[in-house]
Parts: C-alpha cells; sequence; structure tokens
C-alpha cells in the first residue's frame, strides 16, 4: 500500500523543534520538511528530507516584503514537486502560505498551535484556524480561543 505523502512545515527555532516531535511517526509516512535555511538546518538536511525557504526577519520590513514574497513563489514551486495529502505546520509565517496554497488544491491542512502560547493566538494560527481540518492547542484554555480546535495536550 501507497504511504500517504506529508509536507511538515515550520519557521526555524521553537516551531521546528516542536514539528520535529513528531519524527515518531516519520516512518509510516512519505515526508518531506519546509523549514527556513540556516546553518543548523543545512546539518539536518542529511536525517531528514528537507528544502528550504528564505529566512524572512519580520523586523526589517521593506526586505521582508521580498524575501516573504519569494517564499510564496518557492512554496507553490514545492506544493507541485511533492504533491503532499497533508499539510502539518507548527506555525509561524512561513508556514501560512504552504497552509493556503493546500486547501487551493483540496488537500488537508493540520495546524499545532504554539506550545509557547496558552492564552493568546499566534498570528499564524489565526490565519490558518479559518481554513484547517485540524487544529490542535496544547492547552485547554486555548479552546476558548479557538472553539473548534482541538486539545491534544503538549507535544513534548
Amino acid at each position: 500500500m501507497k504511504k500517504k505523502k506529508l509536507l511538515l512545515i515550520s519557521s526555524i527555532g521553537g516551531h521546528l523543534t516542536q514539528l520535529l516531535q513528531l519524527e515518531p511517526l516519520f516512518k509510516e509516512y512519505d515526508y518531506h520538511i519546509v523549514t527556513e535555511k540556516s546553518e543548523i538546518t543545512e546539518q539536518m538536511k542529511g536525517k531528514h528530507p528537507m528544502s528550504f525557504l528564505v529566512y524572512g526577519a519580520r523586523n526589517y520590513p521593506f526586505r521582508y516584503i521580498f524575501k516573504f514574497s519569494y517564499n510564496i513563489i518557492k512554496s507553490v514551486f514545492l506544493f507541485l514537486k511533492h504533491r503532499p495529502d497533508v499539510v502539518i505546520s507548527t506555525g509561524a509565517h512561513t508556514s501560512v502560505p504552504m497552509c493556503y496554497i493546500a486547501k487551493l488544491f483540496g488537500k488537508r491542512v493540520i495546524f499545532i498551535e504554539s506550545f509557547a502560547k496558552s492564552t493568546s493566538p499566534t498570528i499564524s494560527g489565526k490565519l490558518i484556524y479559518p481554513i484547517a481540518d485540524l487544529f490542535i492547542v496544547q492547552w485547554e484554555t486555548m479552546k476558548q480561543i479557538y472553539p473548534k480546535a482541538v486539545y491534544g495536550g503538549s507535544i513534548y
């Protein structure tokens, strides 16, 4: 039987750390990870199939606009190249375009809200919540903000 294709996407740092907590599931799927390029993620490429987007810090708005636009185009390319059945994300801004692209192509979107957020939503969570097929929160208090979310407990 053919394995389902997963595309896992997140920004670097804590979002990627949370995404990698799903590693025990990787062997059950044909998976590919998309994240921002850095020295650390370059080293991880030997362990996991990975593609990279450009790191775009939002504290430089003018440059960020161009980098984010480039990442949208690259996200379309990566989606068409890998043709996933499901896109799973732990945020942040890097993952928003890929989730919308997946939805446009009729694919499932799963979003796991950040463990760091127990009383307020992330920007990426607010943007992806309306289109997510499954929206998981790691704190029960977050169900007040995201009523249709599923409480999944801590990813750690």
